[in-house]
């Protein structure tokens, strides 16, 4: 059964994502709240593998919520999901280096919210590679346009050069079958060398191996096609 937190200050909402949560086989929400503060408290003590998590709610905000739970060391599996109106969140690069796993916009369908919750409890991260990839690069560009030049992290060199190899491989958007395509290897074994780099940088998923690359200069905006 995956248990999730709603976070969200419009009641309304909360129980549009309720409805369909609750309805869904293997899935039961076990708390809401309507600020950061609140939720925090409530993730504390329910420890959900989900929290669907708004950005803007009044008090303590999503992004600062978002930064206590991914702190604490107990809730190391949970994992959260930001919520946001538009694709282009200026919140959101920020709430993926504070430790969120992804991102969905609220009126993203129905089907795709309950595929994202699946994916994000399963430890996939990342629950739109492509999507996210955008958003990520274009408040990245924005950082560089403004001067904001990356530092190679000093734990780089922990990393093999096939693994670093795959970190900008992930940092692309590419899945594990795709990047098991491109560099002609297993789909296990590609999987294999994502786990080990993001055990060798504390990453939590996937979504933080994007923000890594783009941070240490191994990816930067107008690299990558599309």
């Amino acid at each position: 059964m995956i248990s999730v937190v709603l976070a969200d200050d419009q009641a309304l909402v909360r129980a549009g994502f309720r409805a369909l949560l609750d309805a869904e086989p293997g899935i039961e929400v076990v708390g809401e709240a309507a600020d950061g503060l609140r939720a925090v408290e409530v993730v504390r003590a329910t420890r959900p593998d989900v929290v669907l998590m708004d950005i803007r709610m009044p008090g303590v905000d999503g992004l600062e919520a978002t930064r206590r739970i991914a702190a604490d060391p107990e809730l190391a599996a949970t994992r959260v999901v930001i919520l946001t109106t538009f694709e282009l969140d200026e919140y959101v690069f920020e709430a993926l280096r504070t430790g969120a796993s992804g991102f969905l916009v609220k009126d993203t369908e129905p089907v795709d919210l309950l595929r994202g919750v699946r994916a994000v409890a399963a430890g996939d991260g990342l629950l739109s590679p492509s999507v996210t990839r955008r958003v990520i690069g274009s408040f990245a560009a924005a950082a560089f346009a403004h001067g904001r030049q990356p530092e190679p992290p000093r734990d780089l060199g922990q990393l093999t050069d096939r693994e670093r190899e795959v970190l900008v491989l992930v940092a692309e958007g590419l899945s594990n079958d795709e990047i098991a395509a491109r560099l002609v290897i297993s789909p296990a074994t590609a999987k294999t060398h994502v786990s080990r780099t993001m055990i060798k940088l504390g990453a939590r998923d996937r979504a933080q191996l994007v923000v890594y690359a783009y941070e240490a200069g191994l990816i930067r905006p107008g690299w990558l096609a599309g």
